[in-house]
């Protein structure tokens, strides 16, 4: 069975050469990942795609015609972004669209992830909910502020939503792997093999070299292994950029947990099947014995302001820290106990990676910093900022020589107002029986 994946994310783009190369094999299924939580919880807390609309329909533009032409199913996976409901129709207003203009009239099976949360607190009182590790215990009042709860579902409702023979699936939040392996999975290939397989295209050209998640790979299913190629010469697969895309995003080296069971890829062989594919095999796939669903939710927990500066004077780079804690007392004294956050991120000494950086000190001349503050309310977020950021210019340390300034701004306005701010507030597992019943499948034709 061959799969054509033809972009890491929905709305990535892809050549028209490489689509045009992978629809010439002759695939069975068009099947992409169209989210993840990679951008953080803001997505799912605001029910709003991080993917632009117009490079979504650019891409479906092309995968939907090709799948009705070819007569095999294109298959969406968290759908808008994060897969919540209003993600989901927001991709199903970009269908409508397509179909309207081809003159198309898809049958489309519709997939909702949402979650009531009555269920969720039923299984909480149950006993049947779980945290992830570092991940705090779930209560009803983490539920009640929650926003929008969404499931990853696995390949059972998608294989559901396939008996209808459709044209097209679109699905809420998913397992990413789940896309690509339902259809082998429900004409009987392994599921192991299938699985993996679809970790590997989720990301599609990702895993080859050089890496890329805007181009289109195929995937070849046989009975004891899969087979990996890249549909541009530009590009091909190895047996070291394959193994280490099996070891990508996974908190165990030979075990990936999914809906119903893990991974287990211990066993597994990677072999050079010509100078641009790998072939793999011994994938296999251990049921758990309870069915466990990961479930993602976010809360809202204020309000941002940001303001962006640079500092190039060595005598303050040389006690930022004791400039900071000096700013924060400031702002504390001025606002008495009111609740907010405020952070300072300095690039050039530890931004990205904060207490964990391994490199001690300021290596160069100047660095980057951003206040960050976070309040119940925009108002207050702008206007302790604006405190903060007025603080900060203009305050004296020893051996101050300048008193013009502090910072330079490199934009006036120099403070931001960054909106919601939210936090995955459920990051759980959760026991199901019969996930085809939790999220029942609907059936529409788009173009009507």
């Amino acid at each position: 069975m061959r799969i054509l994946s033809p972009t890491a994310i929905l709305g990535y783009g892809f050549p028209r050469e490489s689509f045009d190369r992978g629809m010439q094999a002759r695939p069975a299924v068009i099947a992409v990942d169209a989210g993840s939580t990679d951008p953080g919880p803001a997505y799912l807390g605001m029910g709003k795609s991080f993917v632009d609309r117009a490079a979504v329909l650019r891409d479906l533009d092309i995968m939907i015609p090709a799948g009705m032409r070819a007569g095999i199913p294109v298959i969406i996976g968290t759908a808008g972004g994060s897969g919540a409901r209003e993600h989901v129709d927001w991709c199903m207003d970009i269908l409508e669209e397509i179909a309207r203009a081809h003159g198309f009239k898809p049958r489309v099976a519709v997939i909702y992830c949402d979650v009531d949360k009555d269920l969720v607190r039923g299984a909480l009182r149950a006993g049947r909910v779980r945290s992830l590790p570092f991940v705090p215990e779930l209560t009803p009042e983490t539920i009640d502020r929650t926003t929008r709860i969404v499931a990853q579902i696995g390949v059972d409702p998608i294989i559901a939503a396939l008996r209808r023979e459709v044209d097209v699936v679109v699905a809420g939040r998913c397992y990413d792997p789940a896309v690509f392996a339902a259809l082998p999975v429900r004409q009987g290939y392994d599921i192991g093999l299938a699985l993996h397989l679809g970790k590997i295209l989720e990301c599609a050209a990702i895993a080859a070299t050089p890496g890329s998640g805007r181009d289109c790979v195929l995937g070849i299913l046989k009975d004891k292994s899969f087979v990996l190629e890249p549909l541009s010469n530009a590009r091909k697969f190895t047996v070291d950029s394959v193994a280490a895309h099996t070891l990508y995003e996974k908190s165990h080296p030979f075990l990936l947990p999914g809906p119903g069971g893990h991974l287990d890829l211990s066993e597994c062989r990677f072999e050079q099947r010509t100078p641009a594919s790998v072939e793999v095999f011994g994938s296999r796939f251990v049921p758990s014995e309870k069915f466990t669903i990961k479930i993602e939710g976010a809360a809202l927990q204020g309000y941002r302001t940001i303001c962006i500066c640079g500092i190039r004077d060595r005598v303050l780079i040389g006690q930022l820290d004791d400039v900071f804690d000096g700013v924060r007392e400031a702002t504390q004294n001025n606002f008495g106990a009111r609740q907010y956050h405020l952070k300072f991120r300095v690039y050039g000494r530890d931004g990205v990676m904060g207490p964990l950086e391994p490199v001690a000190g300021i290596p160069g001349h100047e660095v980057g910093v951003v206040m960050d503050v976070v309040a119940p309310s925009q108002k207050e977020a702008d206007t302790i900022c604006g405190f903060a950021r007025s603080t900060a210019l203009h305050y004296g340390y020893p051996g101050r020589i300048a008193t013009a300034g502090n910072l330079a701004f490199p934009f006036s306005p120099s403070d931001f107002s960054a909106g919601p701010v939210y936090e995955f507030s459920v990051y759980h597992l959760m026991e199901m029986e019969n996930p085809e019943k939790v999220f029942p499948v609907e059936y529409r034709t788009l173009g009507d």
